[in-house]
């Protein structure tokens, strides 16, 4: 590595390392690599669900599901219990994010995704789409919004065991959940009321195989977002016309395959 390269690897380790220290589990980045624990969602689940006994059989983060059209969405984490109900847990700083098609669009791909072809309907395994936001975009000042389908007519539950759950993070007070929330606003570990989500951001935040971890995640993600900038210039050149497609690769430094797929796509 030359003095150059070497000036700007350090200049960016120490950037992340500021940014490492001001992380928080609201921050959805940092939240995937904590909540990859077992432990930690457990803690979640029973919390925000009220189910002491609840038991995580399966933890994924950063989990992709598409649907039968092959458009996919990032689950923050996804989780099975062992009873098999399924979980989609997002946390979400901003409103927009958390809007309630999109909800209905993380519930269906959950419902596509756990059905066994020739399964029996009724076999649709109970499900759980929790946001936890930063504002309460309720703006009805509860700590939590249970959102379930129901029969106007009758006012009685639709029954389909399919339920979106919104945690308000703005309220910090002395119950489980307001702990909780209270927790995901902590940039310190040392602060945080639950000691197996402090242990586990003090790995992350202090500990050189947990920062090492991190800092390759922000690497990562930079490297990815370098990369999806590059192809949407590509992409203009293509619309633009006035070069080939090997001209393009060789100025994008796109492998030619990646370029014609560009052209065959029309996105990125």
């Amino acid at each position: 590595m030359d003095t150059v390269n070497e000036l700007h690897y350090s200049q960016k380790h120490e950037e992340d390392l500021k940014r490492l220290k001001n992380f928080r589990l609201l921050d959805d980045d940092f939240l995937t690599k904590v909540f990859e624990d077992t432990e930690c969602v457990e803690l979640l689940l029973r919390i925000i669900l009220g189910k002491d006994d609840l038991k995580a059989f399966e933890v994924h983060s950063q989990y992709n599901m598409k649907n039968l059209q092959g458009r996919s969405a990032r689950f923050d984490v996804f989780a099975v219990d062992d009873s098999g109900r399924t979980f989609n847990i997002e946390v979400q700083r901003s409103d927009r994010g958390a809007a309630s098609k999109r909800a209905r669009y993380h519930s269906s791909l959950l419902d596509a995704n756990v059905m066994e072809p020739g399964e029996e309907y009724e076999k649709l395994p109970e499900t759980f789409i929790i946001f936890i936001t930063e504002n309460d975009i309720m703006k009805a000042g509860l700590p939590l919004y249970h959102v379930n389908r129901f029969v106007e007519e009758t006012g009685n539950l639709f029954g389909d065991d399919a339920h979106i759950i919104y945690v308000n993070a703005q309220i910090k007070d002395e119950t489980a959940l307001g702990k909780l929330m209270h927790d995901f606003s902590c940039t310190d570990p040392s602060d945080m009321n639950y000691r197996v989500l402090a242990d586990r951001v003090r790995y992350f935040k202090e500990e050189k195989e947990g920062v090492s971890a991190m800092c390759q995640m922000l690497e990562e993600m930079r490297n990815e977002t370098a990369l999806e900038t590059t192809k949407e210039f590509a992409l203009r050149l293509i619309i633009r016309g006035k070069d080939t497609l090997e001209e393009i690769a060789e100025i994008t430094k796109l492998p030619l395959e990646e370029v014609n797929l560009l052209k065959k796509t029309g996105k990125v």
